[in-house]
């Protein structure tokens, strides 16, 4: 993609956003460009997890703990090194969770019309979550706050677009 030097503390990035934005498509070429390894998030799930969202009931906080606990501990071994891993990490609740476990953690949220993110739901196979949990993610977000370490991008475009358009905006943060 781009020969723009790299950034200049080796960050763990999350990326967060609703189902549909586009985090594992994002999640590895951002890896990539960062020259960092990337991790599924949707992999760190429990069986009954996967289960519970693949009969289209949404998770519940109590759910969501030993996930996010697993990401945050992934996230804690790459501290120094770099990574980006995906979450949802709608809540403050759940990103506060993830920084217990990996405090310089920073968070890219993946933002975008909520037509364009079903439709892309809808377009995908082979995934457990269904378009009927959208409302609920929607319902759950609380977008990153001013305190918060991180940066919005939204998911217009083509991957690489926003690639990129994530990328500039980490560097921003990071300078």
């Amino acid at each position: 993609m781009s020969t723009a030097p790299r950034m200049s503390t080796p960050h763990v990035v999350v990326v967060m956003g609703v189902a549909g934005t586009g985090k594992t498509t994002i999640g590895p070429l951002l890896a990539a460009e960062l020259g960092v390894p990337y991790a599924e998030g949707d992999d760190f799930h429990p069986p009954a997890n996967i289960a519970k969202m693949s009969a289209g009931t949404p998770l519940d906080d109590d759910d969501r703990r030993p996930w996010l606990d697993a990401i945050g501990a992934w996230a804690h071994g790459r501290a120094g090194l770099g990574g980006v891993v995906s979450s949802s990490a709608l809540k403050r609740v759940y990103r506060d969770r993830l920084r217990d476990g990996a405090p310089d953690a920073l968070f890219l949220h993946l933002t975008g019309d909520r037509a364009l993110i079903e439709e892309r739901m809808a377009d995908r196979k082979g995934h457990f979550m269904p378009t009927a949990l959208l409302d609920s993610q929607f319902a759950t977000l609380q977008p990153l706050q001013a305190d918060e370490a991180g940066v919005s991008v939204d998911v217009s475009g083509t991957p690489e677009e926003i690639t990129q358009r994530a990328v500039a905006a980490l560097r921003r943060l990071d300078s």
